[in-house]
């Protein structure tokens, strides 16, 4: 096989099949069930549109007020503030298997939210590479960005009341564990977010702690049991929106149907949206307009009233 025969190749690599890890997968197949790149060869070329778009809309929005949240050098906030005074806030928690990486890189999608009057603040967190693979500590980080904005959601004219969250892939996993989170026992109240877009995530940590991912997260009983949002549906207050695109890896469907599934059997507000031909990665552009499968869905989320 040619160089450019592998990087067209979807799914996992031509291999002998072994025994069985999860369902029906072997190992090489579930870990190319969490290897989006493995199911977009084009991955890097869309990541570059993303960077090149994010610095446009810099250009045009000017630099984002940034704000600390926490002690550490990754805990800060970018908002990109609306004109409208007491606007919704659109919390947005960026992917990246859990690894350092930059917020600002999906800044193209605050024109369209500041445009509809709505704040948009992107949260950076640490990669999990810096905490020595643990996930508790980037849900704690988040969970205090959470409150962070809660709190002064008035000092750049927000509206407490009105706290959207999304995310994508590994911060779509990580804006589910803020949706369980148990805010009465911060002091916060209960229904402190109001919806969300969780978008080609992971929600039952149990099969990605079989896969090659292990390698670089510490997937303890702790863990799987606390940051699976699947266990914890009776926590869930907001309505949620879960999407992913049908040319993503099997798993990141099935976890969004599963999740999807899960939560209107336990009486939640749930709405799934396919996005028809959409990869992993290329999903995420149409964050960036009103019309767009995600866009649309935050632009409900966001609405007044």
């Amino acid at each position: 096989m040619t160089e450019n025969e592998r990087s067209f190749r979807i799914g996992p690599p031509v291999h002998e099949k072994g025994p069985l890890v999860y369902g029906d997968y072997d190992q090489v197949e579930l870990d190319a069930a969490y290897d989006q790149a493995m199911y977009a060869p084009f991955r890097d070329q869309i990541v570059r549109r993303f960077t090149a778009a994010s610095e446009a809309a810099i250009e045009r929005l000017g630099a984002p007020e940034r704000h600390r949240y926490g002690s550490t050098s990754f805990e800060y906030i970018d908002i990109f503030r609306a004109k409208q005074a007491k606007a919704p806030i659109f919390v947005f928690v960026h992917g990246g298997s859990w690894k350092t990486s930059p917020a600002l890189r999906f800044a193209y999608i605050a024109e369209m939210l500041v445009a509809a009057g709505v704040h948009c603040a992107l949260v950076e967190f640490a990669g999990v590479e810096t905490v020595r693979g643990r996930l508790l500590t980037l849900a704690e980080q988040l969970r205090g960005a959470i409150e962070w904005l809660y709190d002064h959601a008035m000092g750049f004219g927000g509206d407490a009341d009105r706290l959207v969250l999304g995310g994508h892939s590994s911060g779509g996993h990580l804006a589910g564990t803020l949706l369980t989170t148990d805010w009465p026992s911060f002091g916060r109240p209960k229904d402190l977010i109001k919806g969300a877009v969780l978008c080609s995530g992971m929600y039952d940590l149990f099969p990605v702690s079989l896969s090659k991912r292990s390698a670089f997260v510490a997937f303890d009983d702790e863990t799987l049991e606390a940051l699976s949002p699947i266990r914890h549906i009776d926590r869930i207050t907001a309505p949620i929106t879960l999407a992913y695109g049908t040319e993503e890896t099997p798993e990141f469907q099935r976890q969004a149907r599963d999740f999807a599934a899960a939560l209107r059997a336990g009486g939640k507000v749930a709405e799934l949206a396919v996005g028809i031909g959409y990869n992993h990665f290329d999903i995420m552009e149409s964050l960036g307009s009103p019309f767009g499968i995600l866009g649309r869905a935050v632009m409900q989320h966001c609405r007044p009233g």
